[in-house]
């Protein structure tokens, strides 16, 4: 299973079209951006597609837009991945910071895991639309359930206090048409400043995908150059792609292709010497 693979696998030069494609087509979605799927929602239903039934979808909310919210979907998904025993790490942290980069790693990620099982071969019995709705539906029905609730206990404790109809906590006099234009004014500023950063925010992750496509492509060229058959068995050339193919959580890479460069030349030098 592709539950744990290095940095310099294939699945993480998957690009950003192929990663949507792949998810519009497969759950009938219209994702535009990668940061799209930033709540957790997507990859919840993309595991209950590959295995249908082992998603409490009624726990997924596709409307997330806070962190909060968020977070909680990735709980659902890291409950998955316990219960099929998946040893990913999710840096909850990383994407509900809708982060394109990290999100893009992840759901390339998901994707290699997906097309581990069964081959990726999509199930034709499920239905993706169906299953997001019924677990909207079981959200709203308790949500409903408990905004009833609240508005009977504030209506009773109204009545207990002699305001019926909540009066006491109706605002005062409307401000003055002059606080609203100022209001308006500051909104204008707030908007355009944001909107400032925003295009600056977009420009900073450009140069990093830039940047970062750039050291892929060096490292996948010297993937290739260790892949060649007069150097692969090389010392070097094997303790390099120890290097390149260690787990993500591995942290001894280094060290271990030095130690096995160092005993490899020891090696050497005593059949040298005999």
């Amino acid at each position: 299973m592709a539950s744990n693979i290095g940095m310099m696998d294939s699945a993480y030069f998957v690009g950003r079209n192929e990663i949507l494609t792949w998810i519009n087509n497969r759950l009938q979605l219209n994702l535009t951006r990668i940061e799209e799927a930033a709540s957790g929602a997507v990859q919840c239903q993309m595991m209950d597609m590959t295995y249908p039934g082992v998603v409490p979808m009624h726990k997924v909310n596709f409307d997330a837009k806070t962190e909060y919210d968020m977070i909680q979907n990735y709980k659902v998904l890291q409950d998955v991945f316990n219960k099929l025993k998946i040893e990913k790490h999710i840096e909850v942290n990383k994407l509900v910071k809708s982060r394109p980069l990290d999100n893009l790693e992840f759901l390339q990620w998901l994707k290699r895991y997906c097309d581990s099982v069964n081959g990726g071969i999509m199930n034709e019995n499920y239905n993706p639309v169906e299953r997001r709705i019924k677990g909207g539906k079981d959200r709203s029905s308790k949500g409903s359930l408990k905004t009833a609730k609240s508005l009977q206990s504030n209506n009773m404790h109204n009545s207990a206090s002699g305001d019926p109809f909540g009066l006491s906590k109706m605002s005062g006099p409307k401000q003055g048409r002059g606080s609203a234009v100022r209001g308006g004014a500051n909104s204008s500023a707030e908007i355009e400043t944001l909107s400032k950063e925003i295009a600056d925010l977009k420009l900073s992750v450009d140069q990093l995908e830039k940047e970062r496509d750039f050291y892929f492509a060096k490292l996948r060229d010297i993937e290739l150059l260790c892949q060649t058959p007069e150097l692969e068995d090389l010392p070097m050339a094997v303790a390099i792609k120890k290097i390149l193919y260690a787990a993500d959580a591995k942290e001894s890479a280094l060290e271990e292709a030095q130690e096995y460069l160092y005993e490899a030349m020891n090696n050497g030098e005593a059949e040298d010497e005999a």
